[in-house]
């Protein structure tokens, strides 16, 4: 067995996590030893108790890492230790980094300028909006955008920066066997397939649970420069990510809502705190100094908007002709179902277009 084989499996143990498993690497000095070492060794480590021991020496009646590994293996995934170039830097520095990390897709070393957009799976059309614009601004200017795949404020996070053909991670819950939402796996599939990648640190087939959720919270802190929460609650997980955050020295950034919304209380909470009130992307950008990667244009909305492509422009012609309804520019154009709610999601974030009730669209 390998040292890497070694570490997956003793991920995979319940009840040990990654805080217990370098406290015994420190006395074993390696995951292999430990895994051979007797009970009353391991026992005698600060803060193991009989039961984890026991749980330790009978691994192999526990787990199946065989299966594990092929499992990884075919389903064209990676699994990135401590020790690998690709483990994001800003997790290996962390208090409590994961010890590894299941990865669907691509980390780049441009992950490294991320920003994480969090806030409540449920939504307002304001609260959806707001997430798919921030987004969209951030990667645009070459940032990661940093969430969790929930529902609500993560997915349309993860859509904005899809739409900006830029970078975005998704730090879930639970096993990549099991992604959580399940409604999301189209959304997951578009972003491993070359928008940056799924991320978590639990065994393949692991369910989210209460216990999970909260430690991907803590990966999405550390791994982001900051953390922008768009609407939430004043009882949300966003929270706990902000929290975590802020205790880690990182900036802490907040959107208003109107204030009488229960949906934007959380978000006032944390202006009141101390948090920095935000309208736009390029105001995070600037108030941590970042350069974008791309060059931002200076001058007015209008003036920012990258050009039209061949696509775009047939659905903003279509609508310059009248049409406002999905049916009317499916009929009016060649595109699929599919790629005109697309376009029309791009069309939204950029500011061309405007959904009102009814599901009607109009050009802005």
């Amino acid at each position: 067995m390998t040292s890497r084989d070694a570490l997956i499996a003793l991920n995979m143990l319940p009840k040990i996590g990654p805080v217990r498993v370098r406290r015994l690497m420190d006395s074993f000095g390696s995951a292999e030893a430990i895994l051979s070492a007797a009970v009353h060794e391991i026992s005698g480590v600060r803060g193991i108790g009989p039961e984890t021991a026991e749980i330790i020496r009978s691994w192999e009646e526990r787990i199946d890492l065989t299966t594990e590994l092929r499992e990884v293996e075919e389903r064209g995934l990676k699994i990135v230790t401590q020790d690998d170039a690709d483990y994001p830097e800003a997790l290996r520095q962390s208090y409590d980094p994961p010890l590894l990390l299941y990865v669907w897709g691509e980390l780049k070393d441009v992950d490294r300028h991320a920003i994480a957009i969090v806030g409540s799976r449920k939504t307002t059309h304001y609260g959806t909006q707001t997430a798919r614009q921030f987004a969209f601004q951030l990667a645009s200017s070459g940032m990661t955008v940093v969430s969790g795949l929930a529902r609500g404020i993560d997915t349309h996070a993860h859509e904005g920066a899809v739409a900006a053909k830029g970078r975005t991670i998704a730090v879930i819950g639970s096993g990549l066997g099991q992604v959580y939402p399940p409604e999301n796996m189209a959304l997951a599939e578009k972003i491993a397939s070359g928008n940056g990648a799924i991320v978590s640190e639990f065994p393949l087939n692991m369910p989210p649970s209460k216990k999970t959720f909260p430690m991907r919270n803590r990966i999405v802190a550390a791994w982001s420069q900051a953390v922008v929460v768009v609407e939430c609650p004043e009882w949300s997980g966003a929270l706990i990510t902000a929290n975590l955050a802020g205790e880690m020295g990182k900036p802490i950034y907040a959107v208003p809502g109107q204030i009488d919304r229960p949906s934007s209380a959380g978000c006032h909470a944390l202006i009141r705190e101390g948090a920095v009130l935000v309208t736009s992307g390029n105001d995070i950008l600037d108030d941590i100094s970042v350069l974008p990667l791309q060059e931002r244009v200076q001058g007015d909305e209008a003036a920012r908007r990258p050009p039209l492509g061949p696509v775009e422009q047939m659905v903003v012609d279509a609508m310059e002709n009248g049409a406002s309804l999905v049916d009317e520019l499916l009929h009016a154009t060649t595109l699929s179902l599919s790629e005109i709610n697309a376009m029309l999601l791009k069309l939204e974030i950029q500011g061309r277009v405007q959904q009102l009730p009814g599901s009607r669209f109009t050009l802005k």
